[in-house]
């Protein structure tokens, strides 16, 4: 006789365990333009950059990656809104890679929002701070300069991360680069560290054999964190702007 082994989890279940652990790891991003576009147009069109995050190694379809997952979910909580989530995502390559193609691939597309995955490669081969982080904000003052959103993606949390001596100050550079030009980041580290140390998720569930490329769970579970941080910035109170006094001199 075959084990009785329960039933499975639903997908409202799971999805409930993505939202786990929120408040520790917000995602609070600010869209103006993103705002602006959904209000006078009617469209809210993404463009995600990146490398096999993006792409979506690991996942077990093309439309199990996280950008996939975002523009399912973006659809169905913005009925009236037309939604595109354009994945440009190319495994294995390195923020100046991304930097060459951000005129071709993101800005000639005309999006209210960029999101920005990289940093991985050079954190591991240490491809020096200094230029990781001249390369990162040339890219963003270059999406500012289109009137582009954008929103830049932590690094992952990985299991032998230890490997990679530098790997947290490649972190620390992404942040502080982001923050000192206004760009929101996604706390991609925090929330998979989180789904690890509390055992929501079993390890298969999230990331595959090699220790490094997310899966199917987990890649959903991405996707529906930046979705409900990107209906919460484009439907919700108007946030407050500094208004600076117009100089006379």
């Amino acid at each position: 006789m075959a084990a009785f082994v329960g039933p499975m989890p639903s997908a409202a279940a799971n999805d409930l365990r993505c939202r786990a652990g929120a408040a520790q790891t917000p995602f609070q991003p600010v869209l103006p333009n993103a705002r602006a576009a959904l209000r006078e147009t009617g469209k809210l069109t993404i463009v995600a950059i990146g490398s096999s995050t993006t792409a979506g190694a690991g996942a077990s379809a093309e439309d199990m990656s996280y950008p996939a997952v975002v523009q399912a979910e973006l659809r169905r909580r913005l009925p009236n809104i037309e939604v595109s989530v354009v994945n440009k995502g190319v495994g294995g390559q390195s923020a100046f890679d991304m930097l060459m193609r951000m005129d071709s691939d993101v800005i000639e597309l005309k999006p209210s929002l960029v999101i920005w995955q990289t940093g991985v490669t050079e954190a591991i081969g240490n491809a020096g701070e200094e230029k990781f982080a001249k390369i990162l904000r040339k890219g963003i003052r270059k999406v500012q300069a289109a009137g582009i959103d954008m929103v830049m993606m932590d690094l992952p949390w990985l299991q032998r991360e230890s490997r990679y001596p530098q790997y947290d100050d490649y972190r620390a550079v992404l942040k502080k680069t982001a923050d000192g030009n206004g760009v929101s980041v996604f706390p991609r580290y925090g929330i998979m560290r989180d789904w690890a140390r509390t055992k929501r998720f079993s390890a298969e569930e999230l990331v595959g054999m090699d220790g490094m490329h997310v899966v199917d769970a987990g890649y959903r579970c991405l996707g529906i964190r930046i979705a409900d941080g990107i209906v919460a910035a484009v439907t919700g109170p108007k946030p407050e702007i500094a208004v600076f006094p117009r100089r006379t001199d």
